[in-house]
């Protein structure tokens, strides 16, 4: 049986979801936030309602367990996010995700299932050489976002942690 380490804030790796389109993505990365022990920060506009059905379904019932990080906009995130090392997906990306080394600290970011990332954001990746990507066939275009945050998060909790230590 696993058994929960408590972290604050700046000890735990944290998710960004930078402006998320769909609730359900958004409810099963929340979902797997709490199960990995990561913090989920969501940064608006967001493409629903934080009531909206879809997301707490998705959620189920640990939304009241998580107690995400809502911030107003792109400025508000990168001010909270100065000192910490922006991880950036994207399937443009040149870095294999399973080639860094994760930090406690770091901020996994994902964009809009429509949009991506920020262009801001992907420029900044790009630059400190933190633009990843996660392997994939030439005909598939793209992963589902909650998917490929699912692959990143387990790789960090793996580094961090092992496999055989509590979470």
């Amino acid at each position: 049986m696993l058994t929960r380490i408590v972290q604050t804030d700046d000890e735990r790796l944290t998710v960004a979801l930078v402006h998320p389109d769909i609730p359900q993505n958004a409810g099963n990365i929340a979902r797997l936030c709490l199960a990995a022990g990561c913090r989920l920060v969501l940064v608006r506009p967001l493409g629903f309602r934080l009531a909206d059905p879809h997301l707490l379904r998705a959620g189920m019932d640990y939304w009241k367990n998580l107690a995400p990080l809502i911030l107003d906009d792109l400025i508000a995130f990168q001010d909270w996010a100065k000192g910490r090392r922006l991880l950036c997906l994207s399937s443009h990306g040149d870095k294999n995700y399973a080639e860094v080394n994760y930090s406690e600290k770091d901020v996994l970011c994902l964009g809009s299932e429509t949009e991506g990332l920020p262009e801001e954001i992907l420029n900044h990746a790009k630059e400190t050489g933190n633009l990843l990507v996660l392997p994939m066939a030439e005909r598939v275009r793209c992963l589902n976002v909650s998917s490929a945050a699912a692959a990143v998060v387990y790789e960090a909790v793996r580094q961090l942690q092992g496999w055989n230590r509590p979470i």
